[in-house]
């Protein structure tokens, strides 16, 4: 029995110095940082951040490729199909975990076909409108756009993304039953066209609005969180503005391919909370209105399966037909 117990340790302290070994070797050269949306906007901006962090921490680059297109699956297929050894990566929204829910032939299950990293923020949405509208208020937004739904058209950046999901809770809280939608290639072009006033409304992460909504360029009216947002702290809550159950949040996470070795995985969920430990100590994350999370891959992947099953009920709710 003692010889075996001993066997069994030389056997483990092997196995785990091959895995150290492996970690050590790890990576041996740059990481694609995969954005599968248009450069500009929130999912970029914070894997942006990300990136620069993570490479700083891991002595390579990792460099962000923006990959846009067909509701982020050009992106997601491309992550998908890449060869499984943690070097390439898909920094995505919430948008990529409801591919199944709101595509009519999507081209994988996010759940299944993809090994999780980490869920690295949440951040709140903020509704903006037009500069050339009158309207100051959600309650005068919803007033309008009960009045003239012809006029009324929200913009989403992707179907499925959290902006999609807060643009069916504000529909359904403002039982406004017909208002018209206009599906984008992300949130940047979405933005430039409530700016020139083509379209009148976006919800979206804050992250992705507050610069043109400072600027002028785009009128705020509320934001999704509880309480309101230090990034701009002058714009009323859904709650405070009448609508005590409008309260919904946007997250981001890093997905790899699925057969990547666990011991990859591993290693890449450590580095990535490492580098959002730092970047929330730094201050970064609260520029851009991003709360960080730090949690494990099974975490992680819990999560996202919750968050599918609720979001699920809310597209059925709101007769949400995948495209």
């Amino acid at each position: 029995m003692i010889q075996l117990r001993q066997k069994w340790a030389v056997w483990m302290l092997a196995l785990m110095g091959s895995v150290a070994s492996a970690q050590s070797k790890f990576p041996e050269g740059p990481i694609k940082m995969i954005v599968p949306f248009a450069a500009g906007g929130g999912v970029d901006s914070a894997a942006r951040v990300v990136a620069k962090q993570l490479g700083t921490n891991l002595n390579v680059p990792v460099i962000v490729e923006n990959k846009p297109g067909a509701n982020g699956s050009v992106g997601g297929k491309f992550v998908q199909s890449a060869n499984p050894d943690g070097l390439t990566l898909l920094f995505s929204a919430s948008t990529h975990a409801l591919a199944k829910q709101v595509m009519a032939n999507p081209p994988y299950d996010p759940q299944t076909e993809f090994a999780p990293i980490a869920r690295v923020g949440e951040a709140p949405l903020m509704m903006v409108i037009a500069p050339n509208l009158p309207q100051t208020k959600l309650s005068e937004v919803i007033a309008a756009a009960k009045q003239s739904p012809d006029k009324w058209t929200a913009a989403l950046p992707a179907l499925g993304a959290a902006s999609h999901l807060g643009t069916l809770m504000f529909a359904k809280q403002g039982q406004l039953n017909n208002l018209a939608t206009a599906v984008y290639k992300g949130t940047a072009p979405a933005l430039n066209d409530v700016a020139g006033g083509h379209v009148q409304i976006q919800i979206d992460a804050i992250i992705a609005l507050q610069g043109m909504a400072k600027a002028g360029k785009v009128k705020p009216i509320m934001v999704t969180s509880a309480k309101r947002s230090s990034v701009m702290p002058n714009v009323p809550t859904a709650v405070e503005s009448g609508y005590p159950k409008f309260v919904t949040e946007s997250w981001y996470g890093i997905w790899t391919a699925k057969n990547t070795p666990a011991d990859r995985v591993q290693f890449l969920n450590k580095s990535v909370n490492e580098a959002v430990a730092q970047l929330t100590k730094a201050g970064a994350f609260e520029a851009l209105g991003i709360e960080p999370v730090v949690e494990s891959v099974e975490d992680f992947r819990k999560y996202m399966a919750a968050y599918v099953t609720e979001s699920a009920d809310l597209l059925k709710g709101a007769g949400f037909k995948p495209e």
